[in-house]
């Protein structure tokens, strides 16, 4: 009994340091202090919460449904031709939406070929690496 108050008890201390830590929308919605745009690949956490966060939404398109065709198919498996599709979507958009654009591959399942990976890095590396360090 003693071990299940004590359990209770830090419980509601970690809900409420959580609480005092973060900060929330009018929703009620906690808001962390990194958001997606903001991740910048060195932290793993903010990565992973942006995935889990994109996984709860409606999933984004960039005008490539047709990309979808590819579900389940492994980035090693891509035709030149086929990987050319994908180059396509990649430089029609902003810079600053490749990486969303890559969450919602990974949401519809549609692996990125291995031929445009290094091409997909390179823009979002020069995206989000910070100026000091360009």
């Amino acid at each position: 009994m003693t071990i299940l108050i004590i359990s209770v008890i830090a419980l509601g201390i970690i809900t409420a340091l959580i609480a005092l830590l973060s900060k929330h929308d009018d929703g009620g919605h906690i808001v962390t202090s990194d958001t997606c745009s903001t991740c910048d690949g060195t932290n793993t956490k903010c990565e992973q919460e942006c995935m889990m966060e994109a996984a709860t939404k409606e999933i984004e398109y960039f005008d490539d449904e047709e990309l979808d065709h590819f579900k389940g198919r492994d980035s090693a498996d891509y035709t030149d031709d086929e990987a050319e599709l994908f180059r396509e979507v990649l430089y029609t958009m902003q810079p600053t939406e490749v990486r969303d654009w890559t969450r919602s591959l990974t949401l519809r399942g549609v692996s990125l070929p291995d031929q445009v990976k290094d091409e997909v890095f390179i823009m979002i590396d020069e995206t989000f690496t910070p100026a000091s360090r360009q």
